[in-house]
């Protein structure tokens, strides 16, 4: 008789075992990275193969651009590549218009056509860098366009129209293989993308709020908040391409805007209560019991699941409204009016939360924008708003035109035969890589990558190709090099290298209509494009390189400038002035990485002032014509602090205590009269207070 096996028998247990090991390799990052580079590359290759054979069967002069345009426009998304596409189409057509504008009209003067040419250039550059969002890769492409096709013809003008419209075509033809094959063939969707960071940056956030009830480390909470700021950043460029993703049903734009304008607000808010934490713990106040027991509840709610944080949410919120108006209706001491203020941000923490926790829900459910549970922000969202900086970015169109025009000159003077397409060279790393602060080090990446690319070209274009006679045969002999470097192109780290070799092959291995064959030309050729990139990266470094210390102090100077204003009564909507300097935030950490002597402060100063302008703004539009003493006391306490941000040096004790005087005297004021909304002057007092002086609050409150 037969005895049926143990579940834990010997031969089940190790077969268990591998299979869970298995189970895990397949799971591994590593292993789905690769997998995703190679899906990436296997339909870019595939898309710049139908390209080259349409355009080699429509007859185009220059086939290997339509191989170029798939290598450029792909990216790792279906919307993305859509996206991309259609800004570069946009680019490339306005590139070709302006170019057949330009070089008739100055067909006798090459080195007028040159600076015109720079010129356009330089102004592309200018507003690519002004819009930071996907759309700027028009503009990119529009001075592109103009470089490869405008410089090879201020020599040759008799032919530009020809030209431009082959190149059109061409890219045309390159742009829509790649949209069919990443949208039609397993395409990688954006929206499943989005809503997965968009979970991981709402589990952050809610971290970053408990850690500020518990009193975590500050050094925790800053290196949170600077974390929460990026993945903002991060959102708002997947959300730019969600348009264009072929899910059924992405979410809809204005969630999108409601849930960033939510946890914007958040960001500053965790200050806010680590401060009057702090402040209560040092000036040895005790906090009413109400006000504990809401601190102990919240924390719990924060840190529930999320089926079970919802019928809580408007509880906790209300015990906070009613501590607030009944501890803050008299507001007579120090320790009542920080109770208040702490009870009203732990209810406007507590409401934000529980908006992004319905707002992921609603954006879970297949995009969908009704919900059955209340939203308490504005009816009109926001959304993300970018910093831009228009010195910068004419600092950096200007020195483009420049080198562009230094180029130019040696070029004309010099008669050198290949000069035209050196320069055309060096317009395109002027306008490709011009939009950082130090755009030399990716053209080096790219240079590296373009080393790689000759080599492997020249072994093509003299070993290999002269022995093809199929078009099958080629395709199948390209295969190996471009299927390398396009699972290459996929990783972020190696995207620039990548592009140096799948841009070079095409054309520099003689991938015509006809095979070539000749080393002088090519010679020659990979000659010009080497020193145009040399020169590039001496031409970019000396001016269109902007030092980290520098931008860090630009970005500072700009945003004392804001406060300044707001506090002198400027016109900025609550969520604006958050949402702009939480994308200022956000550009900081990469500056301070790279700078050798930054403050160590920078982000601690960047949400202080966030919080200055915000109070300021706040208690401007407080005062009322008929509050006497209390309005004149307001506006000169307004005064005193655009003065305090009137300079872009940091100031001393001495300016502080000459602030902190200004707020105790209109808090007296307000304190001894019966003016009708004293407790939200109060309120505004301490917010303002803890946002200039976070030490001088803390001394005021333990004195008292």
């Amino acid at each position: 008789m037969n005895t049926p096996r143990s579940a834990h028998s010997p031969l089940k247990t190790p077969l268990a075992a591998i299979l869970r090991a298995g189970s895990s390799f397949l799971k591994a990052p590593a292993l789905k990275a690769d997998a995703e580079a190679l899906l990436f590359s296997v339909k870019s290759f595939a898309a710049a193969m139908l390209a080259y054979g349409m355009a080699l069967h429509i007859g185009l002069d220059k086939p290997y651009w339509a191989i170029v345009t798939v290598y450029i426009v792909s990216q790792n998304s279906a919307g993305a590549s859509l996206g991309r596409g259609v800004y570069r189409f946009a680019g490339a057509v306005v590139g070709a218009v302006a170019t057949v504008a330009i070089v008739p009209n100055f067909v006798n003067d090459p080195m007028t056509c040159s600076v015109m040419l720079a010129c356009w250039i330089g102004l592309c550059l200018y507003f690519s860098l002004l819009d930071r969002t996907p759309r700027s890769y028009a503009f990119v492409l529009a001075g592109y366009t103009v470089s490869l096709i405008g410089f090879p013809s201020v020599l040759d003008p008799g032919a530009v129209f020809t030209t431009a419209s082959m190149r059109v075509q061409e890219i045309s033809i390159g742009i829509l293989c790649s949209i069919l094959m990443h949208r039609f063939v397993l395409p990688k969707r954006m929206t499943g993308q989005f809503i997965g960071k968009l979970s991981a940056t709402l589990r952050n956030a809610r971290r970053l709020a408990g850690d500020a009830f518990r009193g975590a480390s500050e050094q925790k909470t800053h290196r949170d908040r600077t974390q929460l700021a990026i993945d903002l950043l991060g959102l708002q460029g997947l959300a730019t391409h969600l348009p264009y993703d072929p899910a059924h049903a992405a979410p809809h734009r204005k969630t999108l805007k409601r849930v960033h304008d939510r946890l914007a607000q958040l960001l500053p808010l965790t200050i806010e209560i680590e401060d009057r934490l702090r402040a209560l713990g040092a000036g040895g106040h005790t906090a009413p019991d109400e006000l504990i027991a809401l601190l102990d509840d919240t924390e719990a709610w924060i840190e529930a699941d999320a089926a079970k944080r919802g019928g809580t949410a408007d509880d906790l919120i209300a015990r906070g409204r009613s501590l607030q108006a009944r501890v803050g209706a008299d507001g007579a001491t120090p320790g009542d009016r920080l109770a208040a203020n702490l009870a009203g941000h732990l209810a406007e923490t507590i409401g934000l939360i529980h908006d992004c926790d319905r707002l992921e829900r609603t954006i879970g459910r297949a995009g969908r924008s009704r919900d059955d549970a209340p939203y308490r922000g504005p009816a009109r969202a926001r959304g993300y708003v970018y910093h831009r900086d228009h010195w910068m970015a004419a600092r950096a169109a200007l020195g483009a035109i420049l080198g562009i025009v230094v180029g130019c000159a040696f070029w004309i003077r010099s008669a050198w035969p290949d000069g035209g397409m050196a320069v055309s060279i060096l317009g395109v790393c002027c306008t490709l890589f011009g939009n950082v602060d130090s755009p030399a080090p990716n053209v080096i990446k790219y240079m590296v990558g373009l080393v790689y690319g000759v080599a492997i070209s020249l072994a093509y274009g003299f070993v290999i190709l002269p022995r093809v006679t199929d078009f099958d045969v080629l395709v199948a002999v390209l295969a190996p090099a471009f299927l390398f470097a396009g699972s290459l192109q996929a990783r972020p780290p190696t995207t620039l290298m990548a592009l140096g070799i799948t841009l070079t092959i095409p054309i520099v291995g003689g991938l015509g209509t006809a095979y070539g064959g000749s080393f002088a030309d090519v010679l020659n050729s990979v000659v010009a494009v080497f020193a145009a990139i040399g020169f590039g990266i001496v031409s970019m470094t000396l001016l269109q390189t902007t030092p980290a210390d520098a931008a860090i102090d630009r970005l500072s100077r700009l945003t004392r400038r804001d406060v300044r204003r707001l506090a002198r009564g400027g016109a900025r909507g609550k969520a604006h002035w958050t949402n702009l300097m939480v994308d200022r935030t956000a550009l900081l950490p990469p500056r301070l990485a790279a700078s050798k002597n930054a403050d160590a402060r920078a982000l601690d100063d960047m949400l202080r002032h966030l919080r200055v302008g915000h109070a300021a703004d706040r208690l401007r539009g407080a005062i009322r014509p008929g509050d006497g003493d209390i309005g004149n006391a307001a506006r000169e306490l307004l005064s005193a602090v655009a003065a305090h941000y009137g300079s872009g040096r940091r100031k001393g004790p001495v300016e502080a205590a000459g602030l902190d005087r200004h707020i105790e005297r209109l808090t007296a004021l307000v304190t001894a009269s019966g003016i009708e909304d004293r407790s939200r002057w109060l309120d505004l007092l301490v917010d303002l207070r803890f946002a200039l002086l976070p030490q001088y609050a803390t001394d005021r409150s333990r004195e008292s």
